[in-house]
């Protein structure tokens, strides 16, 4: 077998169970994934020193095709409303499938750190068939020191096998899918097969710190983190689209990460090492430091159309997918953070684009409102964003993470609960989405508006603006901010129909409701109060 880079000779790819591969490329830097990855036809060097990819015909992750072993080890603690279940005979037949698959192919392996904090990190050994995975997972994780690669000793074992077609009666996935996503977290291991998607592998170590950290007094979270020159760290929840990844990138704070974080007794801690963001329509203008990290050599782009003679890529052609990213390490943000840690926060934003258009572009929450919020983790859809969706459509998922939640919400939501009451942390709800109409009527918030009345939020001057009760939701919204068009923080002021808005928030309430039920047995009396509820007639 033929093995090149570094690794640690005493714990070879025969560790895993692995026989007759044809080779391992071990720990390869960027310069010779570039050079695998053309040579091999899988991605090409786009205008600014890029590699772009493309992902086929899964351009996002697919939920659905995700897989957890029931053993004894997840029987009870697994939250089996919100994952799907997968035997022991299953995953072990798609384990042994995999293996003889794999034999005669030349595997990627890079061996990294899930976490930024050594006292809760995880050992990711990452196997890939393609070298631009290799790429991506190796931008996307923590990269150990080279020094360290010789004694590297993987807890958990990544493998994807993009070429691989599961068989729905061997391996226990959907019926008529190609794709699965297993996880067996005894053995600590998963396996990726049918999706080109890169996503998947940085979700799967998302997954897994997810269903340990708790255990150890650590709340993992689905957001971005940034710190102010006076220590002052603020986290960042919301799902894709919402800004996580734009509004935490700011040129006056320092960014811990755009995706996921720990928040344990230390304080706050990157779980990766790299940022994922999204660039459609992404531009020098309104995103500078995500536009220069993403046009340079070491980047991977995802499904970005490209001029194909002068390789210029086009962001703003959304046909292969709404969902281009681009793949960058942290270090390519020049404030980010070096250690990816920082103290406890005094700031929790959590961010919605409601595309119905009728919530405040910010709100404090209290304790239970923000337990109450988190839980429900809204946002909307729109038509564009995924196949198949027409008009506007509400998205609840839970913790602004639900895909990716071994465990039952309330675990989660009860540790980010008794650390916001430790810390005396300060809540806010910000509405990114749509103001004076839904989407297709209105117009998107402005982001100079967002951008002031976060800097308003983690400075303390907006803790002593004047607030108003909203009507529906019953939060405390400013009546006036500098800089800020005083009638766009009351969003029935900016609708022409009034009766419409109305209507719609009406609407909106009942759907939180609704969605609200299936967590009321698990949270106190005080977050059931926090549920919205229209009080009076808006003015």
């Amino acid at each position: 077998m033929q093995e090149t880079g570094v690794k640690n000779s005493a714990h070879g790819a025969d560790k895993f169970g692995f026989k007759g591969l044809a080779g391992v490329h071990w720990n390869l830097t960027e310069a010779p994934l570039y050079e695998h990855a053309i040579a091999a036809g899988e991605a090409k060097v786009v205008a600014g020193g890029a590699l772009c990819a493309e992902t086929g015909h899964h351009t996002g992750r697919s939920p659905k095709d995700k897989h957890t072993v029931v053993d004894a080890l997840t029987e009870n603690t697994v939250w089996w409303d919100g994952n799907r279940k997968l035997s022991k005979e299953h995953f072990e037949n798609l384990y042994q499938d995999f293996l003889a698959h794999a034999k005669g192919k030349k595997l990627f392996a890079q061996d990294l750190y899930g976490g930024a904090n050594p006292k809760y990190r995880i050992k990711a050994r990452v196997f890939t068939e393609l070298a631009w995975h290799s790429l991506f997972i190796r931008q996307l994780l923590i990269r150990p020191a080279r020094s360290e690669l010789a004694s590297y000793v993987p807890e958990l074992t990544i493998v994807d096998l993009p070429s691989f077609r599961p068989d729905a009666k061997r391996h226990g996935g959907r019926e008529g899918s190609d794709t699965m996503v297993a996880i067996d977290f005894t053995r600590k291991i998963v396996l990726i097969c049918g999706s080109s998607y890169a996503g998947e592998m940085k979700k799967s170590v998302f997954t897994t710190l997810n269903f340990y950290l708790p255990a150890q007094g650590v709340v993992p979270m689905h957001c971005s983190a940034n710190v102010g020159p006076n220590g002052d760290s603020a986290l960042f929840f919301g799902l894709s689209g919402t800004g996580k990844t734009t509004l935490s990138a700011d040129p006056n704070r320092t960014l811990i990460g755009d995706d996921e974080h720990g928040w344990g007794p230390d304080g706050i801690f990157n779980f990766e090492g790299g940022c994922y963001a999204k660039c459609i329509n992404l531009s020098p203008e309104a995103e500078p430091e995500i536009y220069a990290a993403t046009n340079r050599f070491g980047t991977v782009l995802e499904n970005v159309v490209f001029d194909p003679d002068t390789r210029i890529p086009d962001y703003s052609d959304g046909s292969k997918t709404e969902n281009t990213r681009s793949a960058y390490p942290l270090d390519f943000i020049p404030n980010a953070s070096r250690s990816g840690r920082a103290g406890h926060p005094k700031n929790i934003i959590m961010l919605t684009a409601d595309a119905y258009g009728v919530m405040p572009p910010i709100a404090k929450l209290s304790p239970a409102e923000a337990m109450y919020h988190f839980l429900s983790g809204y946002t909307a859809k729109v038509a564009g964003t995924e196949k198949g969706l027409v008009g506007v459509q509400p998205e609840f998922s839970t913790c602004f993470g639900a895909p990716f939640l071994p465990r039952h919400p309330s675990e989660y939501g009860n540790l980010l609960r008794d650390y916001i009451a430790k810390h005396k942390v300060d809540c806010w709800l910000v509405n990114s989405g749509w103001t004076g109409g839904k989407y297709g009527v209105g117009r998107r918030m402005p982001i100079k508006a967002t951008r002031t009345l976060l800097t308003a939020a983690l400075n303390g001057s907006l803790k002593d603006a004047d607030f108003r009760t909203d009507p529906y939701f019953g939060f405390a919204v400013p009546t006036s901010v500098p800089g800020v068009e005083p009638h766009l923080l009351n969003p029935f002021k900016t609708w022409k129909d009034k009766a419409e808005f109305d209507q719609t928030a009406r609407a909106l309430v009942r759907m939180f409701q609704e969605n609200f039920v299936k967590f009321e047995k698990h949270v106190g009396p005080d977050v059931k109060a926090a549920a919205p509820e229209v009080r009076i007639a808006a003015e």
